[in-house]
């Protein structure tokens, strides 16, 4: 088969790195690439015997790219690297004729704006190229939209009303800690809230609008609408949804060390002068929070993420709530990472195999959701993220 180059070495990186070597059929020449090369000798270590070569690259160094694309050749390039620098490897990609897939959607640096404009503006220089780039295929962004596109093709005629509902009930043992980068993580939760309603998009303060909800197997968790960035390709592919929205949960701890980190100024990306040099607040508190690829061994609890969704079938009101609950420890065991990078990692994977298999591709540039979900569902279930339906039930939204 093909080879696949990953580019990134922290937790997601980690798990994707894991999960590939599972698949020898179609995976069997993997690179894994960062800016530190001894973190992706560490992860080939763990992963075992001489799967996955490594190599040292700067993604925000489009030259760099290139050369090492030119130099490995791999198919496809899985980027679990900063949302800052997907611009720059989707260049070289171009530059190089290598496709491609992210987990997580194009950012300025200097500004928080989570879209996906920059990067559906590369749509036809893509399909001139012949090339796939696949968006999003984390779990959210990601699943939930293979989630919806499912729940579209097998259960309703019109999807009406779509909530993504994020959960994570386990326990770190920080005092603070985040789940992912803690810069890209701060900034998105910090943000006001957005979500879509009658055709236009309704903005809110930050964690204005929350209620208690139930989970399964966990219980009601105090849950807050926050703006997702795949609720913008998902109002746009599925024009009859009314309304869109995305909850999240956090505990009162974890609000409380954010409100302070905002108040002391430390959640800013505004550069400030520190002993005659320039920094940035948020990427200095990167540096003193734990690292979110070193919490898995004594993480305890499970996620449960999922798509609750209100329509019509055969003219009548059809409720439908499809999703997965992952166990920290149960990551652990398998990847040594917890259960929010296991969650990303894996669809990140599936992606790349249904490219490799040839049952997701198409020349341009596209959301998972635009791709046939039956294959991706199936795979899921065989790859350590199982989903659960629930049908004609209460949504609570």
């Amino acid at each position: 088969m093909e080879r696949i180059l990953i580019i990134g070495a922290g937790g997601v990186g980690t798990v994707v790195a894991h999960k590939v070597a599972q698949v020898p059929a179609v995976f069997d020449d993997i690179m894994l690439a960062s800016r530190t090369r001894a973190k992706c000798e560490a992860i080939a270590a763990a992963v075992g015997g001489t799967k996955i070569k490594t190599a040292q690259v700067d993604a925000d160094d489009v030259q760099q790219l290139v050369a090492l694309f030119k130099s490995f050749r791999p198919a496809i390039v899985i980027n679990v690297a900063l949302p800052y620098q997907d611009l720059t490897i989707m260049d070289a990609c171009l530059e190089a004729g290598v496709n491609y897939l992210d987990t997580a959607n194009y950012e300025p640096p200097e500004v928080a704006r989570f879209e996906y404009s920059w990067q559906w503006a590369y749509h036809d220089r893509f399909k001139r190229a012949g090339l796939t780039a696949i968006l999003g295929c984390g779990f959210d962004p990601g699943v939930t939209g293979v989630f919806t596109a499912y729940a579209a093709k097998h259960h309703f005629d019109e999807i009406h009303y779509l909530d993504i509902v994020d959960c994570n009930a386990g326990d770190h043992g920080k005092p603070f800690a985040t789940n992912f980068n803690p810069e890209i993580n701060i900034r998105e939760v910090t943000q006001k809230g957005k979500y879509w309603e009658q055709g236009k998009w309704v903005e809110t303060e930050p964690h204005e609008i929350h209620r208690p909800l139930t989970y399964p197997e966990i219980g009601p968790r105090e849950s807050y609408l926050i703006y997702h960035e795949e609720l913008e390709s998902l109002v746009k592919h599925f024009p009859s949804l009314r309304r869109a929205r995305f909850w999240m949960t956090f505990g009162q701890e974890y609000l409380t060390h954010l409100r302070v980190i905002q108040n002391i100024g430390m959640a800013s990306i505004t550069p400030i002068l520190y002993e005659g040099r320039e920094i940035i607040p948020l990427q200095f508190l990167k540096a003193v929070l734990p690292d979110p690829g070193e919490l898995g061994e004594h993480y305890s609890g499970k996620t449960s993420i999922g798509c609750r969704i209100k329509g019509v079938k055969n003219r009548r009101e059809k409720t439908y709530y499809v999703y997965n609950n992952c166990t920290h420890q149960d990551a652990y065991r398998e990847t040594g990472a917890q259960g929010v990078s296991y969650t990303t990692g894996v669809p990140a994977m599936i992606g790349a195999m249904l490219f490799m298999i040839g049952q997701w591709q198409k020349s341009g540039v596209f959301n998972v959701e635009e791709f046939d979900p039956d294959p991706f569902m199936e795979q899921l279930n065989l790859h350590g993220l199982p989903w659960h339906e629930l049908h004609d039930v209460d949504l609570e939204v």
